[in-house]
């Protein structure tokens, strides 16, 4: 009797502590609604077999309890039994995969006209990339990329020129406005998690992956590293910053386009050449000259 009831106290309590909880899910800032929803179903599935088996167990602990006046019964099969059993699980599986099959379906299904940008993984930190005035983002590649060229771009490919380049760890987005990010690592793996979003991708070095949504709240929201990626994980932190449009448009007009940063090296290279020659044309300088 007191394992039974002992099963059924703690059984309620689970219950109760899952339902009262102030720990659950941040505030949902995107049209992601439907993650949430598959998870609350995935709870209630579980949850309702969570508690039969355990009222069940308790049933079986207190009708069962030992007496040596009854033997022991026999039974290695039950048609009836298995039957139910089977239907149970395939409906309650059902229930769990269903939803979020039709989740993933809207969330690899980018809508037209959702404005792309690139998120750009590295060890450890977040940069982004907004495609320019004509709406596309240049040709990029790893071999590409230098100490002058952090994002690897086609430096011959006209429409990389205007791109927007992002070398922080915060980016900003409109509101209301679909966004369909593109993933690239230039190392090992990461992933972007912003928990208010809801949505996360792996980033898997050699390939570009993907994933949209709509921000429908303002406000500043922390994008983390979800996948384990060496020793500075733990502070591999971002900021994504949802605001009006008018506001986001002022602060992207700030940023450089890919043709200015690479215009800005050249003369600051230019200056660290002239500088060194000056250093070198002075009197009683043995290394007169500059060899490369």
């Amino acid at each position: 009797m007191f394992v039974a009831v002992m099963l059924v106290l703690v059984t309620v309590g689970t219950v109760l502590f899952h339902l009262l909880s102030p720990w659950y899910f941040t505030p949902i800032a995107s049209n992601w609604s439907a993650m949430d929803t598959t998870i609350d179903i995935t709870f209630w599935v579980t949850g309702a077999v969570f508690v039969a088996v355990i009222f069940f167990t308790a049933y079986c602990a207190y009708k069962y309890k030992y007496d040596a006046n009854r033997r022991s019964e026999y039974e290695p099969e039950n048609k009836k039994l298995e039957a139910w059993l089977i239907t149970l699980t395939t409906l309650g599986v059902i229930v769990m995969l269903a939803p979020g099959l039709f989740a993933w379906n809207e969330f690899v299904t980018v809508p037209k006209g959702a404005a792309k940008v690139e998120v750009f993984a590295k060890q450890w930190g977040w940069a982004y990339r907004f495609p320019g005035a004509d709406g596309v983002l240049g040709k990029s590649g790893v071999k590409l990329i230098s100490d002058n060229n952090p994002f690897g771009i086609d430096p011959k490919d006209p429409k990389g020129q205007d791109d927007i380049l992002i070398n922080d760890s915060e980016m900003h987005l409109p509101l209301n406005k679909p966004v369909h990010l593109l993933f690239r690592s230039v190392d090992v793996l990461h992933n972007f998690f912003v928990p208010q979003f809801r949505a996360k991708m792996d980033i898997i070095p050699g390939t570009v992956t993907y994933y949209w949504f709509t921000p429908t709240r303002t406000g500043s929201f922390d994008a983390l590293c979800f996948e384990l990626c060496g020793t500075g994980h733990y502070n591999m932190r971002g900021k994504v910053v949802v605001e009006e449009e008018d506001a986001f448009k002022a602060w992207l007009a700030k940023q450089p386009t890919f043709a200015k940063s690479m215009a800005k090296a050249g003369t600051a290279a230019e200056k660290g050449f002239a500088k060194l020659d000056s250093e070198l044309a002075k009197p009683g300088n043995k290394n007169s000259k500059r060899v490369f």
